[in-house]
């Protein structure tokens, strides 16, 4: 067990789970992390194995055979697999935010149609918001979906969709004019569809294409895809809640869950790279002694550290601040800002450190460096959660003058 990043007052059911789930990562997925990343292997075995413990149904209520655990289970569950490979939680991070947006925002009919079988790991889920013109500009969302009778036919092009080969069901947020004036405000004309879907690439059902991968500089393994949809008929009774109209409250919900996650990948990345640095440290000799014995590399060390432990900390308050059912919007940019941008320095402290070798795809920590850069975009870049962080401070600390 680790000195670092710690959580107090968890029950015995929760520390049980982790210890699961750190033995898990240490024997399964740490020894072959490295090799299947460099292929871009999707993780297939590994899966299964999350699957065997339960993992996909860790916050789906029990009532539909999940855990029914807290967000802060989830997230300390997500720090270890990050530790062991990020690519490995992403699977599981649009997975949760699409079981979680059913839980909280689903019909009856919806819940007991997905969720049992998203407890199981049998339906998984990934979710869609952005295109590829817009970036961050959620609002500015151009795909559309048009009631004909019993159905919507939704058009248009979706980028970044995390498990968009693997899974079975997307939620897709479009625009939809139904029964909102002429001049609404952009985020109340929009809907959420449950689209059910086929596993693979291509022409995955009449009127939806799945292209391909899309090949990146890390978080390999998992398939990062477009989304095209041309005359794809869904049954109105996919509208997710019933509802037309609330798509943009709904995937916000969904997102600061998400932003949880992401903040817990960063620490789990960053934990695994003080790790990395810390042994190198304690092997590697120069001038005669471990390099651990430079003053220069104990301050590195420190530093790294730190913000470990500080960044646990924060996802760890944003976490129980959304399970005691308080709006959390603050916290989890918070925590998702100051995780992202602390893992980064670790890993390029780590980097440092392991000097000419850390260049080399021999070593772990070559992996990481990629890998780093997309928690400072995943889920909304840095900027955007200092734009949310701004705001919410505004509205906190009104001038009453």
């Amino acid at each position: 067990m680790s000195r670092l990043a710690q959580t107090h007052g968890l029950t015995d059911i929760q520390q049980e789970i982790l210890a699961t789930v750190r033995n898990f990562v240490d024997k399964e997925i740490i020894p072959v992390a490295t090799e299947l990343e460099h292929r871009d292997e999707y993780p297939a075995q590994i899966v299964e194995g999350l699957k065997e413990l339960g993992l996909f149904g860790l916050m789906i209520p029990e009532e539909y055979g999940g855990l029914g655990e807290s967000l802060l289970t989830y997230a300390l569950c997500v720090e270890e697999i990050a530790r062991g490979w990020m690519s490995v939680s992403g699977i599981i991070n649009t997975h949760f935010i699409v079981a979680y947006m059913l839980k909280q925002h689903g019909t009856q009919e919806q819940k007991d149609t997905f969720l049992p079988r998203m407890a199981l790991g049998e339906v998984r889920g990934a979710f869609s918001m952005s295109e590829p013109a817009l970036g961050s500009d959620v609002a500015a969302i151009t795909s559309k979906g048009v009631r004909d009778g019993d159905e919507y036919v939704l058009n248009g092009q979706k980028m970044w969709l995390t498990n968009g080969g693997t899974s079975n069901l997307v939620a897709v947020l479009c625009r939809s004019d139904e029964g909102h004036p002429e001049g609404t405000a952009p985020h109340k004309s929009m809907t959420t569809f449950l689209v059910e879907k086929e596993p693979g690439f291509g022409e995955v059902r009449p009127g939806l294409t799945i292209p391909g991968k899309i090949d990146k500089m890390g978080y390999k393994g998992v398939d990062t895809t477009e989304l095209i949809m041309d005359g794809l008929r869904i049954p109105a009774n996919r509208v997710l809640g019933g509802t037309t109209g609330r798509g943009f409250y709904q995937m916000m919900d969904g997102v600061e869950v998400g932003r949880v996650n992401v903040a817990a990948r960063g620490c789990g990345v960053a934990h695994r790279a003080f790790e990395l640095g810390v042994s190198y440290a304690q092997q590697r000799h120069t001038f005669g002694k471990q390099i651990a014995q430079h003053q220069a590399i104990q301050f590195k060390l420190a530093e790294m550290a730190t913000k470990v432990e500080a960044a646990h900390a924060m996802m760890v308050n944003a976490a129980r601040k959304k399970d005691s059912g308080e709006r959390n919007d603050l916290e989890a940019g918070m925590a998702k800002y100051l995780a992202s941008e602390y893992c980064k320095e670790v890993v390029e402290d780590a980097f440092r450190i392991h000097g000419g070798y850390g260049f080399s795809k021999e070593y772990e920590i070559e992996r990481l460096y990629r890998e780093a850069p997309m928690l400072l975009i995943g889920e909304g870049t840095a900027e955007i959660q200092k734009m949310i962080i701004g705001r919410r401070l505004l509205e906190e600390y009104r001038f009453q003058g």
